[in-house]
């Protein structure tokens, strides 16, 4: 991943493989067109199971209709790509709504390229098969534990994986309503309350709901205080990553092109200051005169660049970058 310029955190959030994505694609199917689902986080970062649904059906922008129907000249491609990713369907009408989904991918997917090979684009797209976090809207919780991982790291040179699910299960009373959402905020105020956060190991991801069983035993980090940065600050957030570490932030992530970016710096006008998806900024630089934001996901590696997106900075708080920045401290 070239980082040209890059001005980036150490960032300590645990190897990809063992993050918050692996528990996503344990906990619930992988989508089959070449989409990820919107976790369950609206624009305050909270919304019913019903609506993430809906925004997993209506991501492409496009309503589904029932007029809509596959291009055969496209057969051969849709069953490599089912045959490459494993894919079955026991019915054809989803087959039939999952390839005309796919199709739609597909082509905005080649007309966005051919625009960036003409020089429109700062960045490319690419079908990605991506893993999700099942029906839970966990972002919130992987991207508050991502946090603190990082500052764990810096601090003691320990590399430690905590459990979102401890926080997903145990701050309801702190306003966080599991996997309809939440704060990353209160994630923080709760693990400062309790005295600590469980291991990732101790407390695993399930995807769903479930009671508090936090065990001090096996407790593996601790929260002073979190600092939340000034609204749509971009040059407290350069700060903050510069000289204390990963933030965790709250962005636009409903955009066919963000589910579907591949590499570049990604520059979309149509994202708006509706925030919905928490992520973990742990880098900056600059690619080919673009200044952007080095962005950890927790959709899987085969999300973007690795599991990572180069976000549009100085671009006057592009996707809500910068409204809702947080980092705690131990």
């Amino acid at each position: 991943m070239d980082t040209s310029e890059a001005m980036a955190a150490q960032s300590a959030a645990r190897q990809d493989e063992e993050s918050g994505s692996e528990g996503a694609e344990e906990g619930g199917p992988e989508p089959e067109d070449g989409t990820a689902s919107l976790d369950a986080c609206s624009q305050e970062l909270f919304s019913s199971q019903e609506e993430g649904s809906q925004s997993q059906r209506m991501v492409l922008g496009e309503a589904q209709t029932a007029e809509e129907v596959p291009d055969p000249t496209l057969d051969n491609h849709w069953e490599l790509w089912k045959k490459t990713y494993g894919k079955q369907y026991s019915h054809k009408k989803e087959e039939g709504e999952r390839r005309v989904t796919w199709e739609n991918n597909l082509k905005l997917v080649m007309r966005h390229n051919l625009e960036h090979s003409l020089g429109l684009h700062s960045y490319e797209l690419g079908m990605n098969h991506l893993a999700d976090m099942g029906p839970c809207g966990a972002c919130w919780a992987f991207s508050a534990v991502g946090a603190l991982e990082a500052q764990v790291k810096l601090k003691t040179g320990n590399l430690v994986s905590l459990s979102a699910q401890n926080l997903v299960d145990c701050t309801s009373m702190y306003g966080n309503q599991g996997c309809s959402g939440g704060f990353m905020t209160q994630a923080f105020q709760y693990i400062i309350d309790n005295g600590g956060i469980d291991s990732d190991a101790s407390y695993p991801y399930t995807a769903q709901n479930g009671t508090c069983h936090y065990n001090p035993a096996t407790r593996a980090a601790t929260c002073s205080k979190f600092v939340e940065l000034p609204y749509a600050d971009e040059a407290a957030l350069k700060d903050a990553v510069a000289n204390i570490g990963p933030v965790s932030v709250i962005i636009d992530a409903k955009q066919p092109s963000f589910f579907l970016y591949r590499s570049g710096v990604y520059d979309d006008p149509r994202c708006t200051l509706e925030t919905n998806h928490a992520v973990l900024v742990i880098g900056y630089g600059t690619l080919d005169g673009k200044d952007f934001w080095l962005v950890k996901n927790s959709w899987g590696v085969k999300f973007g660049d690795k599991g990572y997106i180069r976000m549009s900075r100085n671009k006057r708080n592009q996707c809500g970058i910068a409204s809702y920045g947080s980092y705690p401290q131990i």
